[in-house]
Parts: structure tokens; sequence; C-alpha cells
């Protein structure tokens, strides 16, 4: 059952290896470490139970960083002849797909739309559609595979979504295509009102 555990412990740690998410891959690697350490000192094999152990330690400390960072979130609006959006949404098309199955830019579309900085590096896009002037119908809230960890959604749908509600809006809408989206969704307040259609207030 103990070479067991050591096979558990590689696989978790190649598999953070893929993780391309800064926090997600600290995590995993976390757990794949301790296991491995735990697994050297179990074996006797004190060289793989320190080293992994350091690993650990290092995580951690990393982790410590990332959650007690500040950072800088702001939105810079999107005019209608922005030249760099469409280089951005071709260079991340494969990736699109994935969570808006089916998207398709429109340049000649009136969007409400804006990337999303954090300390001014661009983690993300939001377009969005106006509908009877007081429902924003989203249509692409991508964010960038580094960026991944819901707090790109929380400064959208905490902050920036004020700005909303005092022109009126009341209510947006997105569709949850993909169950990771969806699983987003949720996590930012949304309730789904139909198979897949989602729906949050804003009052």
């Amino acid at each position: 059952m103990i070479q067991y555990f050591g096979y558990a412990a590689s696989v978790i740690i190649a598999i953070s290896m893929m993780i391309s998410s800064i926090v997600k891959f600290r995590w995993v690697n976390l757990i794949g470490a301790l296991i491995f350490s735990v697994y050297g000192f179990t074996f006797g094999a004190y060289p793989v139970g320190i080293l992994n152990g350091f690993i650990v330690l290092v995580d951690l400390y990393y982790l410590s960083k990332i959650y007690s960072k500040k950072e800088l979130f702001e939105t810079l609006e999107i005019s209608q002849d922005n030249k760099y959006l469409p280089r951005f949404l071709e260079f991340h098309k494969a990736e699109i797909q994935k969570f808006f199955p089916g998207f398709v830019f429109d340049p000649e579309e009136k969007y409400i739309s804006f990337f999303i900085l954090r300390n001014m590096a661009v983690a993300g896009v939001f377009l969005a559609k106006n509908q009877n002037n007081d429902t924003l119908i989203v249509d692409l809230d991508y964010v960038i595979p580094q960026y991944r960890d819901y707090k790109n959604g929380q400064h959208i749908y905490l902050r920036v979504m004020n700005k909303f509600m005092r022109n009126g809006f009341k209510k947006v809408i997105a569709s949850g295509n993909s169950k990771k989206y969806a699983q987003y969704l949720k996590k930012q307040g949304f309730s789904e009102v139909k198979d897949g259609l989602y729906e949050k207030n804003l009052f």
C-alpha cells in the first residue's frame, strides 16, 4: 500500500506540471510533494522526504504571497475601432471556444466591452449587449489561464456591476454552455433559470 502511496504522489506532481494556473499548480504540487515527503520518511528514503518537505515549504511560501498580495484591478473600455481586441480574440480562439463554444466576434456589433487589467496586465475581456436598456446579455467573459482564480469575476460582478446599476441595468444574463463556465457563473451569484441559461439580479 505504501508503494501505491508513492505512485499516487508521482501522478499528482505530474498533473501539477500540466496546470497553467499558478495558484492551482502550487496547491496540487504541494499535495503531491507532501505525500512524497511522507512516503520518503516512511521508507527511510530521507533525501526524498527532505527534498519534498522543502518543496512543500516553498509552495506554502508562494501561496501565502499570492493570497496576501494586494492586486490592482482596473477596467479599460474598448472602443469600436480597437485594433488589439481582434488580435487578442484570435490568439486565444481555441481556449475561448472551450468555454464559449460557437462564439463569433462581430466587429460591427455595439458591445459594452472592456479589458480587465491586473497590475496593468491584460487578464481578460468582457463583451456584453444591451437588451431593453435594463438587461446585459453576456457574450464573452474570458480570462486567460494564469489568472483563473475567480478574482476577475469578483471584480466584474461586485465592483463593475455597481456602475451598470447606476446606469439603469437591473440584471445580467449569461449562457453556461460549458461546465466550467457554468460553475464560474454560480460562484459569481448567478442562478440557473432555464437549462444552460443563468441570471443575476443587480438590485
